[in-house]
């Protein structure tokens, strides 16, 4: 008879009581598609007499998670505690040290350290994986590193915090600008404890980090994804994309180009009528382009305990059935140290300035424009008000380095009034 996967769960907040909860409710489940029983041994929190809303008398209990990773009676570490470094971090490398393979959802961990992590644990016969750090529910890194693994990538990008997209969808929807819509995330406990992970673009950059080592095959680089939050978006921003047939969203992008790999997460105008244009709420989206199979569009629920916790269980199930891959879908010593590209590749950006009432106040724009090497699509003029008036433009395809020059000169033009807003409109099916 097979012996079943012990199980240590570091970490009881709603992702580590989601997990308990569905292998207590479906222990016959799981065995019958694993071949092995699934079962929790041993348990570790910061509170210990918390009710959680599950029984947890069954396990042994650790109030130190580094401890929990050394036990004997548990096969699997399954880290749920967050935190880049720290306990997360300490006894990640502590079940590793102890022959343990581990199951994570932090993609704060793993965007530091995880080349380091994946060394050592690919030295010692372990595996690392991490379906839940990666868009909630969305199977993307299984896709990646089996569906889709026959393929050449050659762009990955997405929309992968839902906390982000809420707030910008809902600044449409309902007419209220970002700071009313920041005060409701956080009411509705959409925010992280630092807020910044979420609107300044630093979690979604975790997850884009991640993604991008196991699409190119290069080691993790956080340190060089670009990152842009939202706090800078308006309502006039919202509706003046709506009004060209576009929508904002907080869009991470990845790619190789001959400048080496563009990594940037920021807000991007995309097309209404495109699947990341429709996206609503507090869902991710992930679209992957391969050579192969040309674009797959994946979809789903980026948070929640349900959705976490059933991507959790997805990587414990697979180390249940013996499935055991590289933890970047290639040996860690073969991932190439890439060359972080100097700028992103040529885009159209949308341009919102208020222009002074004067005489010629276009002309002196179009001219500063131009003398940077930036070409005007489309421009409108909205109404006036007492002195000005706000203005759009579409450029065609230009580089964020000209582009940034002709703003800085139309500091010099007398006719800008504050400083115009440049937002990139990403060219997307």
């Amino acid at each position: 008879m097979t012996s079943p996967l012990r199980l240590g769960i570091a970490g009881l907040g709603t992702v580590g009581v989601g997990v308990v909860r569905i292998i207590q409710q479906q222990a016959d489940l799981l065995e019958l598609r694993t071949g092995r029983r699934i079962e929790i041994s041993a348990v570790s929190a910061r509170t210990r007499d918390k009710d959680r809303g599950v029984d947890l008398s069954d396990y042994a209990w650790e109030d130190d998670p580094v401890d929990l990773a050394r036990r004997d009676d548990i096969d699997l570490f399954v880290e749920l505690m967050g935190g880049d470094a720290g306990p997360a971090k300490e006894s990640t490398e502590a079940a590793l040290a102890a022959g343990k393979d581990v199951v994570t959802a932090n993609k704060a961990m793993l965007a530091h350290h995880g080349q380091a992590l994946a060394e050592t644990a690919e030295a010692a016969g372990r595996v690392i994986r991490y379906e839940a750090a990666v868009a909630g529910g969305i199977p993307v890194m299984k896709a990646l590193t089996e569906g889709l693994a026959g393929n050449e990538i050659s762009r990955v990008m997405g929309v992968m915090n839902g906390t982000c997209n809420y707030i910008l969808t809902q600044m449409q929807a309902t007419r209220q600008g970002y700071d009313a819509l920041f005060a409701e995330a956080d009411k509705l406990g959409y925010l992280e404890a630092d807020p910044n992970l979420d609107v300044g673009g630093i979690d979604a950059g975790h997850k884009l980090s991640l993604l991008a080592s196991v699409a190119f095959g290069t080691q993790v680089d956080f340190e060089a994804v670009a990152l842009e939050g939202i706090q800078s978006v308006t309502l006039e921003d919202i509706d003046a994309a709506a009004d060209m047939g576009y929508r904002i969203k907080l869009l991470g992008v990845a790619q190789i180009t001959g400048r080496g790999l563009e990594q940037r997460m920021s807000p991007c105008l995309v097309p209404a009528n495109s699947p990341l244009g429709q996206l609503e709420g507090g869902t991710n989206m992930v679209v992957i382009e391969g050579d192969s199979v040309g674009q797959i569009v994946l979809r789903g629920a980026g948070a929640g305990e349900g959705p976490t916790a059933s991507a959790v269980l997805s990587d414990v199930i697979d180390i249940a059935r013996g499935l055991r891959l590289p933890t970047f879908g290639q040996p860690a010593t073969t991932l190439r140290r890439a060359r972080a590209a100097t700028a992103a590749v040529p885009a159209p950006y949308y341009l919102r300035m208020q222009l002074l009432d004067k005489p010629g106040a276009l002309a002196k724009v179009a001219a500063v424009l131009g003398d940077a090497g930036v070409s005007i699509d489309r421009m409108r003029q909205y109404g006036h008000a007492d002195t000005s008036a706000p203005v759009l433009i579409v450029t065609h395809k230009v580089t964020r380095t000209a582009l940034d020059e002709a703003l800085e000169a139309m500091e010099t033009t007398s006719v800008v009034e504050g400083t115009p807003v440049a937002i990139r409109i990403e060219e997307v099916d």
